[in-house]
């Protein structure tokens, strides 16, 4: 500790006030002992308004010693002991019992400031930086634990990896060398996983299957999607089917390909192998015909139905929802899969489909569900029935439809074309209910309709109700 070299020179003339405002400046809280050796106080000062409301008052008149909690009695006694010794001042930590019942943690120094025994404790509360530590404690233990979680969480997933039945492949997406693989990958491929780790992906494949694959990672590092296409070995006698999706860690991303083969688990691929003749028909029939999962996700779609949706390939569509499609969303698949699920099938139910560029297709659609098996799905057959509809069920003014006719129309045509057919139905049943009771009378009907003559003739007219006399008809037109 350095002191003042010539302290007799700056501070020989100062007065006691200045000497009591140095010390109250100079310490959270300061107690003047007036003995040594039994430690009493005689005046305390607080040099912040933090402390004055929490340390208990009517400290004057008491021992030091009192004030402090028991584990901190023995510190107070060495303060004491090593000022009337004169001994170079020591921080010692001391524990103040504040009204709240709380410690309240200060640390002191004490030193003798006259021949009279008279002792200053200058103290400086250590309450910022005891929070300060509980913070840093308490954050390192939540660390702690969530380094823990982590490693867990890492563990399950590690072994998840390894007990894994299906083939899983990590690669780094910047050069498509694989970081990870799990022992299903190794006995799919013929290798020890190990061996292929370090190896660039794709290799063992044909020249073919080999272009396929890396499209399939050009395309998911593009667009962010899920793929899946068909391979072959080089020796042509395993045939594979590979999905592949991406996935960022920090700031790298990674490839997760899946890999499983065709020949020993036909249940992989979308739909059977062996029942490639049917795929064939189906995807050339003239009717859309579409898989989905149970969330209405494309499995399959055949050319009909991408060219009712104005789609160029059937991976436009694969993974995405039918119901962007469907004429009326969050309205027509919930219907088609509510039916499904209750009935297992369902026929002839209308709706429209709205294709990429704008336009609007009027089908029918029937569906199956096919809960069983290891990927439940919906099968969908959608058939354009545009022209039909456009014969039988086009608006045609002047002509208003009975109730059923105007029931089908629901969702067909606006709300307002509807209302207004709707009104014309209703006032041509009116007209004509008028016509019958008065006996055919025009006049009489016009006046219970609450219609003038000539509305009555203009609307008769309309409907094509009756034959209007040729005078009638010179008046009125």
């Amino acid at each position: 500790m350095k002191q003042f070299s010539v302290a007799n020179r700056w501070f020989s003339q100062l007065d006691s006030e200045t000497a009591g405002k140095l010390i109250t400046l100079a310490s959270d809280v300061a107690l003047v002992i007036s003995d040594a050796q039994l430690g009493v106080i005689s005046d305390v000062s607080f040099g912040s308004n933090e402390l004055s409301p929490e340390l208990a008052q009517g400290w004057v008149g008491r021992l030091w010693a009192e004030t402090v909690t028991s584990e901190s009695r023995h510190k107070v006694e060495a303060l004491l002991r090593d000022a009337s010794a004169q001994e170079p001042p020591r921080w010692r930590m001391v524990n103040h019992r504040s009204e709240s019942g709380a410690e309240l943690p200060v640390l002191y120094a004490a030193v003798q400031t006259n021949d009279a025994g008279h002792v200053v404790a200058f103290g400086r509360s250590m309450r910022p930086m005891a929070t300060l530590q509980q913070q840093l404690v308490s954050a390192q233990q939540s660390m702690e634990r969530e380094y823990l979680k982590l490693r867990q969480t890492e563990a399950r997933h590690r072994l998840l990896f390894q007990v894994a039945s299906e083939a899983v492949l990590v690669v780094d997406a910047a050069n498509r060398r694989i970081l990870e693989a799990n022992p299903a990958a190794g006995n799919l491929l013929g290798e020890v996983s190990k061996r292929l780790v370090g190896r660039v992906f794709p290799e063992g494949f044909d020249e073919r299957s080999t272009q396929s694959l890396h499209n399939l990672l050009g395309t998911v590092r593009a667009t962010g999607r899920t793929d899946t296409v068909e391979a072959r070995s080089t020796d042509g006698k395993h045939q594979y089917l590979v999905a592949a999706s991406l996935f960022r860690e920090e700031r790298a991303s990674f490839f997760l390909v899946r890999l499983s083969n065709i020949g020993a688990d036909a249940g992989s691929a979308a739909l059977p192998t062996q029942k490639s003749k049917v795929l064939e028909i189906v995807s050339s029939a003239p009717e859309g015909f579409v898989v989905t999962d149970l969330a209405g996700r494309i499995v399959f779609a055949n050319q009909a139905f991408l060219d009712l949706v104005q789609l160029a390939t059937e991976e436009q569509a694969r993974n995405e929802s039918i119901e962007r499609w469907l004429g009326r969303p969050g309205v027509d698949f919930n219907l088609l899969t509510a039916q499904l699920r209750e009935h297992g099938s369902l026929r002839l139910f209308a709706t429209r489909l709205r294709g990429e560029l704008g336009t609007n297709v009027d089908v029918e659609i029937c569906a199956v569900s096919v809960p069983d098996g290891d990927d439940p799905c919906y099968g969908f057959t959608i058939r354009d029935v545009g022209q039909r509809v456009t014969f039988d069920r086009q608006i045609s003014p002047g002509k208003p439809r009975s109730v059923a006719q105007l029931t089908e129309l629901v969702g067909r045509v606006p709300l307002k074309d509807l209302v207004r057919e709707s009104t014309d139905m209703i006032e041509k049943l009116c007209i004509e209910a008028a016509l019958e009771i008065t006996g055919d009378n025009r006049a009489s009907a016009a006046e219970i309709l609450g219609l003038s003559r000539q509305s009555l003739y203009a609307k008769l007219r309309r409907y094509g109700l009756g034959e209007l006399a040729s005078a009638d008809s010179a008046n009125f037109e």
